[in-house]
């Protein structure tokens, strides 16, 4: 077993304490970055505290004390502020996804019961069927909500700063539609992500010195937890993206050092850099540097002869690039290897909304480029109904595990037992304690912004069509669109087709009655989620003796299809 020691951090007891102490720690050094009017503009740690304050005081006085408060905008500094303002002292904060429909929308305000929507100008038109009692905030009334707070608390209004907070209560309500297309109300407290926060920064080393670059959407536990609270809590900066398309861009405006991302993202940058090594032709001379370097007797020593001799390549990054973490899917280790070779660390962990979100993680002295990584150092990882060969349902015991699903008792006595949450994913551990998964989350297609594409929701939906009688969702890369394309695997049901078109029925009829059943799901899916085109299969899908669908390389059999059917 490896020896390492765990970086010192605090387990504030509370986000409203932890924002405080950075202020009172960092003051006017830069937290936040954003671009106004085409310029990066920050705000300091303790303009951000005074803000939080301020806003968190002008909601109450807006009778919004304890209330449950929608929040659903593209990544800004309003976010962030209304977010930090509301769990710190209002009520329950309840990120939403900006991209979700209208109707999935004034469903999470219904089932929540939410008091009031605090939202992007670009979203205002999505809120429209949200009951009109529920307020609405504008992110363009935010400054004015702030003055107005400010103008509260010189006159001696203390309702916000001193409205107790229960470490342990329900603080954050995060909807997520996992792997059946049922909306599950994740339940999470200040206990949770102060505890997780805590654990994260134990195993990889983060401080003041470093700017995070923010691209995925705030919304998602992974990035609100580990990219925007992670940075408060450890004195960083952090710096809003403008988009996928400008990342580039903003790398060389921001210089950042750390960078959380999806596998996508990783893959797509690294093969960016190889295709234009190759297109200087310098591939030889690259591989060469990184034997030699490689053969550097130290971690410091190669990382250090790294980052000189592959400087160009460095700049394309911003130049101080030092870290990128992924999540959501597993990432090739051949990726995070070649990466490394070129002096960028590149890790994985696990994670799941229920676990706010960190399960596990690759520590940044001890990894396994092929493992979702290790416990953290103080909860626990489990393998349970232990097949032969080593494999069973991964659960995970620790302080960062939800209080429940909203209003769901009999789901959550389901995942919760005895302490321990049940995630569903199937995995095995290796003698150093890495967990290796190997069946559900692998089938998670996560697109280029980050977004969650279960397949078994959509084969879900194509299974209540008649004339499907299975189907599989797969997700092929598409370089022109630098994305995936969602690509349906369909045996069709021929029994109902013969019984609606005859004994005769054409390949064209199937095809037809094909594309309106997907034509269907599409029109009840979001947009990120919808199915590009299908491929017929001409027998059952390979099964194992439990019956389900043995889903390992029917996607690779099934790619030249694809191909040839996009070519049309």
């Amino acid at each position: 077993m490896a020896i390492y020691e765990n970086y010192e951090t605090t387990v504030y007891e509370n986000l409203r304490q932890m924002y405080h102490a950075g202020a009172e720690r960092y003051g006017e050094k830069i937290l936040f970055l954003e671009k106004r009017d085409d310029v990066y503009e920050g705000v300091s740690f303790a303009a951000y505290s005074d803000d939080v304050d301020a806003l968190g005081t002008a909601l109450c006085a807006r009778g919004l004390h304890g209330k449950r408060i929608l929040i659903t905008g593209e990544n800004c500094y309003a976010w962030v502020v209304s977010y930090m303002a509301v769990i710190c002292g209002v009520g329950v904060v309840v990120p939403v996804d900006k991209e979700i429909p209208a109707e999935e929308i004034a469903n999470i305000a219904r089932i929540s019961g939410a008091a009031a929507v605090i939202h992007s100008p670009k979203c205002a038109p999505k809120l429209e069927g949200i009951d009109p009692a529920v307020e609405r905030i504008s992110f363009e009334a935010l400054d004015g909500l702030i003055r107005a707070g400010r103008t509260l608390l010189e006159k001696g209004d203390r309702r916000y700063l001193d409205s107790v907070i229960d470490a342990n209560a329900m603080s954050a309500l995060l909807f997520t539609s996992g792997t059946t297309g049922v909306s599950k109300g994740v339940m999470l407290s200040h206990r949770n992500l102060c505890f997780n926060l805590s654990e994260m920064c134990q195993m990889i080393h983060i401080d003041h010195k470093d700017v995070f670059l923010s691209v995925l959407p705030l919304h998602h536990a992974y990035e609100c937890t580990c990219g925007f609270l992670c940075p408060v809590y450890r004195g960083s900066t952090v710096a809003f993206s403008e988009g996928l398309r400008y990342i580039t861009r903003n790398m060389q405006e921001v210089k950042p050092t750390v960078i959380l991302c999806v596998p996508l993202l990783l893959e797509t940058m690294y093969h960016k850099v190889w295709a234009n090594i190759r297109k200087k032709g310098l591939e030889n001379k690259v591989r060469s540097v990184i034997r030699l370097t490689n053969a550097l007797p130290t971690e410091g020593m190669r990382l250090s002869a790294k980052r000189k001799l592959f400087a160009e390549i460095h700049r394309t990054f911003g130049g101080k690039l030092r870290m990128m973490i992924s999540g959501g899917a597993a990432v090739d280790p051949q990726i995070l290897q070649g990466l490394r070779d070129l002096g960028i660390y590149a890790y994985q962990g696990y994670g799941l909304t229920e676990c706010a979100p960190l399960a596990a993680l690759n520590r940044d002295r001890f990894y396994n480029d092929a493992s979702a990584g290790l416990a953290t150092p103080n909860a626990l990882l489990d393998i349970v109904d232990m097949q032969e060969d080593g494999t069973g349902e991964v659960r995970y015991k620790g302080d960062n595990v939800m209080l429940g699903y909203f209003e769901q008792p009999e789901l959550t006595a389901e995942v919760l037992r005895d302490g321990w949450f049940y995630t569903g994913d199937l995995g095995y551990m290796d003698e150093h304690g890495f967990l290796f998964l190997t069946g559900r989350k692998k089938n998670v297609i996560v697109t280029a912004k980050g977004k969650n594409i279960f397949p078994e929701e959509l084969e879900t939906y194509l299974g209540r069509t008649p004339f499907v009688q299975e189907s599989v969702v797969v997700g092929y890369l598409n370089p022109k669109k630098k994305d995936y394309d969602i690509v349906a695997l369909i045996y069709p049901d021929r029994e109902q087709l013969e019984a609606s078109f005859g004994p005769a029925v054409t390949r064209q009829q199937i095809e037809d009655t094909m594309k309106r059943a997907i034509c269907e799901v599409n029109s009840i899916v979001q947009s990120y989620k919808r199915i590009e085109t299908f491929v017929l299969w001409e027998e059952e899908f390979p099964k194992n003796t439990s019956k389900k669908i043995k889903r390992a390389g029917l996607a690779d059999l099934a790619y030249a299809a694809y191909l040839e059917r996009m070519g049309e």
